[in-house]
C-alpha cells in the first residue's frame, strides 16, 4: 500500500506545482504595482459620475454593474525596451489562458488590441481590455462588476461618450492613453 501512496502523492504535488505556475492577472497587477516602468491606477465606477447624465434604461444597468477598474500601463522608453518586450509577453502568456473568453480584437491606428472576459456570457464579472502599441508601451484594464452582460459593454461605451468625464483623477494613466 505504501509503494502506491507515495507515487500518487507525488503526482499529485507535480499536479498542483503545475496548476498555480500559471501568473494570474491579479498576480500581475499585484507584481507591478510597484514597478517604475508602470503606471498603475484604481479607480471606482463612481469616478465616471454617470448619475448626471441621462440615460436609457439599459445603459443604466451597464453602468450599475460596474464595481471598479484596475488600470496597469507600460510606458516604454529607450531604456526599457528589453522589459517592455518580456512584460508583453508575460501579459499575453496570462491571456491565452482558456479561462479568458474572447469578445473582440482591436486593430487601430493607436495599436492592437484585445477584449476578453471572465465569468458566463450573461453574468460576466470581468472585462479585460488589453492593448499595446510599438512605440508607447501597453494597458492592461481590468473592468469589474457584477453580472456584466456583453451588450452591456457597448452600451456603456455609448453612455461614458454622453458623460462630461475628460479623464479627471487618472492622472499619468491618463496622459499615456491620450497621448
Amino acid at each position: 500500500m505504501k509503494t502506491i501512496i507515495k507515487p500518487l502523492i507525488l503526482a499529485v504535488a507535480v499536479v498542483l506545482a503545475s496548476c498555480s505556475s500559471q501568473q494570474s492577472l491579479q498576480e500581475y497587477y499585484v507584481d507591478n504595482k510597484e514597478n517604475p516602468n508602470f503606471i498603475s491606477l484604481d479607480i471606482p465606477a463612481s469616478i465616471l459620475k454617470m448619475d448626471e447624465v441621462e440615460l436609457t434604461e439599459v445603459q443604466r444597468e451597464a453602468v450599475e454593474s460596474l464595481k471598479k477598474f484596475n488600470l496597469l500601463a507600460f510606458k516604454k522608453t529607450a531604456d526599457n525596451t528589453a522589459a517592455y518586450k518580456v512584460e508583453k509577453a508575460k501579459v499575453k502568456e496570462i491571456l491565452k489562458d482558456d479561462e479568458f473568453v474572447e469578445l473582440m480584437k482591436i486593430n487601430s491606428e493607436y495599436g492592437k488590441g484585445v477584449i476578453k472576459y471572465l465569468g458566463d456570457e450573461d453574468a460576466i464579472d470581468e472585462v479585460i481590455i488589453y492593448g499595446d502599441s510599438e512605440d508607447k508601451g501597453f494597458a492592461l484594464i481590468r473592468v469589474l462588476g457584477d453580472d456584466m452582460n456583453p451588450a452591456h459593454i457597448v452600451q456603456l461605451m455609448q453612455a461614458i461618450q454622453k458623460s462630461e468625464y475628460k479623464g479627471e483623477g487618472l492622472g499619468d494613466i491618463g496622459k499615456f492613453l491620450k497621448g
